[in-house]
């Protein structure tokens, strides 16, 4: 067992140096998946067979020393080895393979289930969500509110509440389902999006767009004007940059699934939201690859909602909810 293990702890070392050094594409869900069943299977290993073995050598051990007490009293010997409590601990101790696994296996479970039904870190990797998400802010996904998922096979078992616009939601990137993005939901299921020179407009009507003080972005070093939106009722942040123009050329954009759903123009891009999809945008309107770029966001892709910054080593002030 000792040399089976070190194999199968080899394994999971070398997926995740592969996965670190990108000479694969890593899949956490699955890994942490694995992890759980063979620690489980060595957790039962060692509470069915293991620790009973070990606990009755402990008991033999016990049961001799008290015999030759026994038979060496009968003989007149009075001085007789005591029970050593040092052999006991090491009879009854579990090997190193065992603590690397079956020991694990609590752990392991726990954060398995906390991460598929409930809660999911994630870390913001670029600034397309600014103002309202900064690259390095560490968050926290709400994994129940629009339905729960079976982890690996995405199985939808209960029905959850739908997303409404305005909330920032993580999804499986549709061209590239292994990634993760984060992004705003700004149509839902029948909405006619428009996004005409800079002007955001849902069936119809406008979104209001009311202008503040410009906002320094310290990435770039430069100011971007910001505007609060109201998106049906939740009111955020969005930044634009003049330099950058509205409308998107035709080699910008992909051959996405439903495209003929959407008009381009030098204003900017129409879309028609299938049944069972959703148009994202990011709140850093002008530095945003979303659905205006690579098409809709079908339901089976969507990961939970975003509502919590954990923790931001730069900026600690960054800690709490967000709309």
């Amino acid at each position: 067992m000792p040399f089976i293990t070190s194999i199968i702890l080899a394994a999971f070392a070398g997926y995740i140096g592969a996965w670190y050094f990108g000479a694969v594409e890593g899949n956490f869900a699955l890994l942490l998946f694995l992890a759980t069943v063979v620690t489980g299977l060595y957790w039962l290993a060692e509470r069915l067979y293991f620790l009973p073995r070990r606990r009755k050598a402990a008991s033999n051990y016990e049961r001799n020393l008290a015999e030759r007490t026994d038979e060496l009293a009968r003989q007149g010997i009075r001085q007789t080895d005591t029970v050593d409590p040092k052999a006991q601990e090491r009879l009854l101790m579990q090997p190193w393979w065992l603590d690397w696994t079956a020991g694990l296996f609590p752990v392991i479970l726990a954060v398995f289930l906390l991460r598929s039904f409930l809660f999911e870190p994630f870390k913001i990797p670029s600034g397309s969500m600014m103002p309202t998400l900064l690259t390095g802010d560490l968050i926290l996904v709400n994994k129940f509110t629009y339905g729960l998922r079976l982890p690996i096979i995405d199985k939808k078992i209960t029905d959850g509440t739908p997303p409404k616009r305005g909330d920032v939601m993580v999804f499986r990137y549709p061209p590239k389902p292994s990634l993760d993005y984060i992004k705003r939901v700004v149509g839902v299921p029948g909405d006619e999006v428009a996004y005409l020179n800079k002007r955001l407009t849902i069936n119809g009507q406008a979104v209001s767009k009311d202008a503040m003080p410009d906002y320094f972005d310290e990435e770039t070093m430069r100011y971007l004007k910001e505007y609060n939106e109201n998106l049906t009722g939740v009111e955020h942040k969005i930044l634009n940059d003049e330099t950058r123009r509205a409308g998107l050329s035709e080699a910008e954009v992909s051959q996405f699934p439903n495209r003929d759903n959407c008009r381009y123009s030098v204003e900017g891009v129409v879309c028609k939201v299938p049944p069972g999809h959703y148009f994202m945008m990011g709140d850093n309107r002008d530095n945003s690859l979303d659905s205006r770029y690579w098409g809709f966001v079908p339901d089976k892709n969507i990961v939970g909602r975003a509502f919590f910054i954990w923790m931001n080593f730069g900026n600690f002030g960054r800690i709490g909810s967000f709309q």
